[in-house]
């Protein structure tokens, strides 16, 4: 039995995880050994470990990482004590291949500890860009760090491909989180309504907004700015929490007096995948900077107003209206991605990002992959121009 290591640290990778973690536990040949850290274990995201416990997957490690701090400072000290931390759990157990996905610093803890260990790991979501934010060259260190990567289109794979992968060793799954599109069952909006205790009637705009790493200094005049569009917009908004990052407390802060001031707007800690693709299907439009609005929303044709440049290079579907960090420009994208002629247009839309089968490609390939040294010692591959 070939045991997969998983690393989870927040509630927006568990949901995309969701697809692959239902194939391990399902399939006789392999054990998951789950691996829990970040903002999972933190209160103030809503101990969302409580989640993964009651959705029945067994947790094999706990990783405290986080300190209670968004400076500089303390997200670099937090990914030095996560580590450690991932250390000691890799010296109490070595699994066969360790799963970590996306670009967050938790994360990146986790591959650099398995280093050392010999511990092949398979990277998910590599080769893609986000200018705005330390993520972006996070990512790419895990690359680095990767041996198996599965991407989520053409593109992305020649991006990893000319950072000298090899290319067997690149895999085109799609994304992940497309999956659950074909397996979660979505709410009505009077379940949606009844779970969170919120008015969806007439249709809201689904903000998620979170810091812009590489321009933290910025954080409350951008936050502003947005939340001045938003006032003038005059409908209903449902906000959900930012990540853990650099002044992710202003953003926190600046919300709450958002919602604790304005009628019809709502903050909602934790959706979980269900309750968060269903109000995407209900929802008149989304606003913000979150990759969901490029990655997932494309498949409910829902428009975007995506801000900033914490998504800039991206792949991205029509849905998307990008937009500055000015009021008057946000707000116009809002007027027109809620005009029902643009939503008509986004009808035959189709998703670069997949069509639903990454979890199927992605466990097929970590279930037959030798383990051997032709996995583990990497060939630089040089980029033919």
């Amino acid at each position: 039995m070939r045991t997969i290591g998983l690393v989870t640290v927040a509630r927006s990778d568990y949901g995309i995880y969701m697809p692959i973690l239902r194939r391990i536990q399902a399939d006789p040949e392999l054990s998951l050994h789950l691996i829990v850290s970040g903002m999972h274990l933190s209160p103030e995201f809503g101990l969302t470990v409580r989640v993964i416990e009651s959705d029945g997957f067994p947790i094999g490690e706990r990783v405290e990482m986080l300190l209670s701090s968004d400076s500089p400072e303390g997200i670099a000290k937090s990914i030095g004590m996560g580590t450690i931390g991932f250390a000691q759990a890799f010296g109490r157990f070595r699994p066969d291949i360790l799963i970590v996905l996306g670009d967050r610093f938790e994360m990146y803890a986790a591959a650099v500890a398995a280093l050392p260990f010999r511990i092949p790991v398979a990277h998910i979501h590599g080769g893609e860009i986000t200018l705005g934010a330390i993520d972006d060259a996070l990512r790419h260190s895990m690359t680095k760090l990767s041996h198996l990567h599965f991407v989520s289109n053409v593109e992305y794979a020649r991006r990893v491909k000319q950072m000298g992968e090899e290319p067997w060793r690149v895999i085109i799954s799609g994304a992940p989180s497309l999956d659950n599109l074909k397996s979660i069952k979505l709410l009505t909006i009077k379940e949606i309504e009844d779970n969170h205790k919120i008015c969806l009637t007439p249709p809201p705009l689904l903000v998620t907004y979170h810091p812009v790493t590489l321009e933290n200094e910025q954080t409350e005049l951008q936050m502003n700015e947005f939340l001045a569009a938003l006032t003038d917009a005059a409908l209903p908004v449902v906000f959900t929490l930012p990540n853990a990052d650099t002044n992710s407390r202003i953003i926190f802060r600046m919300i709450r007096e958002y919602v604790r001031t304005h009628a019809f707007s709502y903050l909602v800690e934790n959706f979980g995948s269900q309750g968060y693709f269903s109000l995407m299907a209900h929802c008149v439009a989304m606003v913000g900077n979150s990759s969901s609005g490029l990655i997932e929303a494309p498949s409910f044709a829902l428009p975007v107003v995506n801000v900033g440049t914490r998504q800039r290079g991206r792949v991205r579907s029509a849905n998307v209206i990008d937009v500055n960090y000015d009021h008057a420009e946000i707000l116009a994208g809002i007027r027109r991605a809620v005009q029902p002629g643009f939503r008509e247009t986004l009808r035959q839309l189709k998703n670069p990002y997949g069509s639903g089968q990454a979890s199927e490609i992605i466990i097929e390939r970590i279930k037959t992959v030798p383990l051997d040294d032709r996995l583990l010692i990497k060939q630089f591959c040089d980029f033919e121009t």
